[in-house]
């Protein structure tokens, strides 16, 4: 998976290193790390603890538009002009792939293989999200992915499904019971949101829609057969009849008023659904890993990387604070200052971790973020995942029958899909 970088893009590295860092002669370098609005302390607790400990680098902050789409576009503007304004910069993990196609950032492989980084150490889901033709273009900072919660007063823990007929056998026997309306809810909207759920059904069941070698593969029985199955949960009795408008925001209501038995949403729900401001079933809140398909359980993968401008003039200062700020010191820093989920698993047993977020220690946290799988790695995700949302809207509303929408997802994303 490690591969170097060609020798004529080490030579020019080595030449910026010594004449462009001033390194050599111990000059203090400033490096520009630029990220979305932080409203917690993890930025400035990172950034005061690597100044420590690399007295001759300085670490600017800028502060990128905090919605996403916003922020995106900031980058690609700066960095299609060959901008050296930013050295290190935050990734959404649907991105690595898109910036890797455009040449925005360096391979990363040289520093990894040079420093012995061991990326076993890594949520392998994460990791993957920041691959492209062979080559890690980022290092994975913090982690999201779909989990199940379920009220601890209407279920036991030996009542946790596990496989997805098991949800519909138990939110079924549930429904009705402790003021809930519904058995399950989960995001079915036309949007985003759709393709996480439909990926975590697939990749279940064995299926994916592309495959590491970036061919389409969605035309496949393990394909249809998860998608099959998110068709009948979503037109079952256990859902709500306008599940289809459903995104988090809906979801996360149904839930904390007590509507619903069984939910499926981010890690931040375990905080809303016990928050007692505004919630119902405060401190009745039950986490697990997404029911299993044929293959066993499978989440979406959500959350944020890190990577090294390819136009930045201190490349070596720029790996050596991303690499502090993703590796374990750094993610322990966000983990209790920040509050993001660390991609290093060791983590997850640190005391000071757990202590700061004690969700972070609960068994089904940790095995619903071992699950996780990345959406489609590909330089033109958003055209890739329109196609995912129309079609698999079609079939839950059964415009069209799921071997059909898989036909026109493999004709659609092989026209589209770029190399």
């Amino acid at each position: 998976m490690l591969a170097a970088c060609s020798s004529k893009t080490d030579s020019t590295n080595e030449k910026d290193k010594g004449t462009k860092s001033g390194n050599s002669d111990n000059k203090k370098v400033t490096i520009v790390y630029a990220r979305g609005k932080d409203v917690t302390k993890g930025t400035e607790k990172i950034v005061e603890a690597f100044e420590a400990s690399h007295p001759n680098i300085h670490v600017k902050f800028k502060e990128m538009p905090s919605d996403s789409g916003q922020q995106h576009d900031a980058y690609v503007t700066q960095l299609n002009g060959k901008s050296d304004e930013i050295d290190v910069f935050d990734m959404d993990v649907i991105w690595p792939a898109e910036f890797a196609q455009a040449d925005y950032v360096l391979p990363l492989d040289r520093f990894i293989q040079q420093d012995g980084i061991d990326l076993s150490t890594y949520n392998q889901g994460a990791l993957a999200a920041s691959q492209f033709n062979g080559k890690q273009w980022a290092l994975p900072k913090f982690i999201d992915a779909g989990l199940l919660y379920y009220r601890t007063d209407l279920v036991s823990k030996d009542e946790v499904p596990k496989t997805w007929d098991d949800l519909l056998k138990m939110a079924k026997e549930k429904q009705g019971k402790g003021g809930t309306k519904f058995g399950y809810v989960f995001q079915a909207k036309q949007y985003e949101g759709l393709v996480c759920n439909a990926i975590e059904f697939v990749a279940s069941y064995g299926g994916q829609f592309i495959n590491e070698k970036n061919e389409v593969v969605v035309n496949s029985p393990e394909t249809i057969k998860g998608l099959k199955k998110l068709v009948e949960v979503a037109n079952s009795s256990i859902v709500p009849s306008n599940v289809n408008t459903f995104t988090e925001i809906e979801s996360d209501q149904a839930f904390i008023e007590g509507q619903t038995a069984f939910l499926r949403n981010w890690p931040y729900e375990y905080a809303s659904a016990n928050d007692k401001e505004k919630s119902k079933i405060a401190g009745k809140v039950g986490i697990a890993p997404l029911p299993a398909g044929d293959k066993g359980s499978a989440a979406a993968l959500g959350g944020w990387q890190a990577g090294i401008n390819k136009y930045s003039k201190h490349p070596k200062e720029a790996w050596e604070f991303l690499k502090f700020m993703a590796g374990p010191e750094g993610q322990k820093i966000d983990a209790i200052y920040g509050g993001h989920a660390p991609t290093i698993t060791s983590l997850y047993s640190d005391a000071e971790v757990v202590k700061a977020n004690p969700t972070f220690g609960d068994k089904g946290f940790q095995d619903g973020l071992n699950a996780a799988v990345p959406r489609p790695v590909a330089a033109n995700y958003q055209e890739i995942s329109d196609i995912i949302q129309i079609e698999v809207s079609k079939a839950i509303t059964k415009q069209e029958t799921v071997e059909q929408a898989v036909k026109n997802m493999e004709t659609q994303m092989k026209e589209k899909l770029v190399k």
